[in-house]
């Protein structure tokens, strides 16, 4: 650490605290991260690990934050990183009103490659949300955060945890386009239900490899129809609800791939992408972000063996889903 001068506090993750430093020789800034061990014995933290592994299994990429140095401190270790100024979720919190369309495409086309090129490198990110994704000081949007990153194999069969997912690259374009979560549940239950609310129940027509899922047979909803897209998001255009209609499937292998989704005609229609330059680059505040409403007590966590109505904050929620008779 003597290498780096601390010029303040950026912020505090799962596994240590962010701050903005300085290289005492060369008067690089970067973003220091600081993993503290709690008990030397049971070594580096998994997340860290993974963090680490991902970002050294690929190349520079101006998509996704470069990982510069990795060293020992005290009782634990440092990540240097990059230093990014800040990242999507402040700029859409300061956003007056929605985004422009240009400015949307423009950090959904960043988002795009950085994703492409780590699933290029067989790289599965699984954290994805706008406070992952930072923004340079030129405008620049990069991928951060690979804590809960995954080495995948295309033609694995492997299963994975599904309490580790946060938003998708679709759930970010909604959000960008609609100024705030299409989805915005507090906890498994309310989540399923906005979804189920607007994508419509599915069924094993629409998602044939439904009923391979572990709780499949734990919850059972009324059929719904899904809601248009342009009801949901009426201002958005007819390209952009294209776009997101192809990344909001139920079934996984029939979403539009990243690599694809950057060719679609969304982003070769006025108007056209902004330049990184034209972005809006809201200085970080510090500290955690509010939420957008408050998040609820303990005794509303999900359970399959309990009623419904008690793992949610609106009941009525789940109303129009719960079978009749």
């Amino acid at each position: 650490m003597d290498q780096y001068c601390i010029l303040g506090r950026i912020g505090e993750g799962a596994h240590g605290i962010v701050f903005k430093a300085k290289h005492v020789e060369t008067g690089e800034i970067v973003a220091l991260k600081k993993v503290a061990l709690r008990r030397l014995e049971d070594g580096i933290p998994n997340q860290a690990l993974r963090e680490i592994k991902a970002l050294q299994e690929m190349e520079d990429n101006q998509y996704v934050v470069q990982l510069k140095a990795v060293f020992p401190h005290g009782a634990g270790f440092v990540l240097a990183f990059e230093f990014m100024l800040s990242d999507l979720a402040e700029v859409v919190r300061h956003a007056q009103r929605p985004l422009a369309q240009a400015q949307v495409k423009s950090y959904l086309q960043m988002l795009l490659k950085g994703v492409a090129f780590c699933h290029a490198n067989n790289i599965v990110h699984r954290d994805l949300k706008p406070a992952n994704l930072l923004i340079s000081a030129s405008g620049q949007l990069k991928i951060a955060d690979f804590g809960l990153a995954r080495v995948f194999s295309p033609d694995s069969s492997r299963l994975y945890t599904h309490q580790v997912a946060t938003r998708a690259v679709g759930c970010i374009m909604g959000e960008l386009l609609n100024g705030s979560p299409l989805f915005p549940g507090e906890n498994d239950i309310e989540q399923l239900c906005y979804v189920l609310r607007i994508l419509g129940t599915p069924n094993p027509q629409v998602w044939p490899e439904l009923t391979e899922l572990p709780d499949y047979n734990k919850i059972s909803f009324k059929e719904q129809a899904p809601v248009p897209l342009e009801e949901v998001l009426p201002d958005a255009s007819p390209q952009a609800l294209d776009l997101l209609g192809q990344f909001l499937l139920y079934p996984p292998r029939q979403r539009i791939a990243a690599s694809k989704a950057l060719l679609h005609q969304y982003f070769f229609t006025a108007p056209l992408p902004a330049h990184p330059s034209e972005l809006p680059i809201p200085q970080r505040l510090g500290g955690p972000a509010p939420k957008a409403h408050p998040g609820p007590p303990h005794i509303y966590d999900f359970h399959v063996d309990r009623p419904l109505e008690e793992s949610l904050l609106n009941p009525e929620l789940i109303r129009p889903f719960i079978p009749e008779g």
